[in-house]
């Protein structure tokens, strides 16, 4: 999905000379189902052709070897190149401009726009939630809706107190009523202020909410790889990529970057941001911050013992950074890129598939097991996992736990005995009442 904002960099330079249809050969066994690449396509707004290479039988008639990889096809049909990687944009306007002069010479290029018929996100309050997150004093709920570019506040019975942001997508900061963003992902409260990663924009935003006010502290704004820009220093001077989940611990912001494989952090009071953990390839290896590898860290929850831990989705992993002591990160579950399924044990007996969340309560860590549907629980002390809540197939129903159902949650927040669930394809909030051992869907209204 990183690939996709570099994509619409393209198709927005060239609107009559390009065409990009999209190939979607699935790597986890959820993404085969046309249903969830219908809802993937709707979630991020995709306005070009998509097609289902269930049984990867394109992925083996063009001999692709990785995710992502391009294709390029002349006006004739010929593949005349392929390009492995993200492509930054830059380097990729270059190259279709070469291309278009030497079609337009051969008289081959007719740049007559192709339209397409697109299907549009059913209505609802909520569309795609990604994340949420709640605080018990303030009774607030912050969520973010990421396919209404905007965040949605309520009280914890699910009454909107505010919305934030115009809708429309964009990046602007200001008022509430002025603000813009694009896909926000990742939040988190600290007092009356809350951090957001504001995922398709690359940047992380401030919200003042009392003085109803936001403000952009870290990113440049452009995607990092589209231009030569550092990767630590002033905040708002390096390019970020795809951050997509935040937590505060004191003056340290720390953050998944997601389209870098790296966990990042923001210095709140110097405004000084720079890598933390991970070495930048994507992959699973423990060691220190250094030489540690993820792939793309989608989730972070904080616990009291000062240890971050990490949904790494592509590895189908749960990580743990510890922040005292030493410099270590420790693969509590997962064993590889392509390792995963639904099975429960301890440590690599374990399987998950693309887990994108993970929340810290009383020494336990919750977390959201996407692709499967449900929420589940890790000792993090024994590394057990065993399933909690969520019969595994995709669906939208209350209840006890094993007869709830869900549809790839991807966030996670608790408070006062209940666990928050952002359960995205459902354009829902889920409650699970730690005690009751229940399931009920969040009335959100106005």
């Amino acid at each position: 999905m990183h690939a996709l904002a570099q994509l619409r960099e393209l198709e927005k330079t060239f609107p009559n000379e390009l065409v990009v249809v999209s190939v979607h050969s699935p790597k986890f066994s959820q993404e085969q189902f046309t249903k969830s690449v219908r809802e993937a396509v709707l979630r991020y707004g995709i306005e070009h052709p998509v097609v289902n290479d269930r049984n990867m039988n394109l992925w083996q008639q063009y001999a692709v070897r990785a995710w992502p990889t391009l294709m390029f096809i002349d006006p004739q049909g010929r593949v005349i190149g392929r390009h492995e990687g993200e492509l930054p944009p830059e380097a990729g306007k270059e190259l279709l401009h070469q291309m278009i002069a030497e079609f337009d010479a051969e008289g081959l290029l007719n740049h007559q726009p192709l339209r397409f018929a697109r299907e549009t996100a059913p209505h609802a309050f909520l569309a795609f939630p990604g994340k949420i997150a709640v605080d018990a004093q303030t009774q607030r709920i912050v969520i973010s809706d990421s396919t209404h570019h905007r965040l949605v506040e309520t009280d914890l019975s699910g009454t909107v107190r505010r919305i934030i942001g115009t809708g429309q997508e964009g990046l602007a900061d200001g008022s509430f009523g002025q603000v813009q963003f694009n896909r926000p992902q990742g939040v988190t409260l600290v007092g009356n202020r809350a951090y957001v990663a504001d995922t398709e924009n690359h940047v992380i935003r401030r919200v003042d909410l009392e003085a109803q006010q936001i403000e952009t502290v870290a990113g440049t704004g452009e995607q990092y790889g589209m231009g030569r820009t550092p990767l630590e220093g002033p905040a708002r001077h390096v390019a970020l990529s795809s951050p997509w989940d935040v937590a505060c611990q004191g003056n340290n912001l720390y953050i998944a970057m997601a389209g870098m494989h790296r966990i990042f952090v923001l210095h709140v009071d110097s405004g000084i941001i720079e890598p933390f953990a991970g070495a930048g390839s994507e992959a699973l290896r423990d060691g220190d911050y250094e030489d540690a590898l993820f792939a793309q860290p989608n989730g972070l929850a904080l616990d009291d013992s000062r240890v971050l831990y990490v949904a790494d989705s592509e590895t189908s992993a749960v990580r743990a950074i510890a922040l005292s002591g030493p410099q270590k990160v420790t693969t509590l579950v997962g064993t590889g890129l392509f390792d995963f399924g639904d099975v429960d044990g301890v440590g690599e007996q374990t399987l998950l598939q693309h887990v994108q969340a993970v929340c810290y309560v009383d020494g336990t860590v919750y977390l959201a097991d996407t692709y499967n549907n449900r929420i589940k629980v890790l000792n993090p002390q024994t590394c057990e996992v065993r399933a909690f809540a969520g019969t595994g197939e995709a669906g939208l129903k209350d209840g006890t736990l094993t007869e709830a159902q869900f549809n790839e949650p991807a966030g996670l927040s608790a408070a006062n005995g209940k666990l928050y669930v952002a359960d995205t394809n459902n354009n829902a909030i889920r409650v699970i009442d730690l005690v009751e051992e229940r399931v009920e869907t969040l009335t959100v209204n106005t």
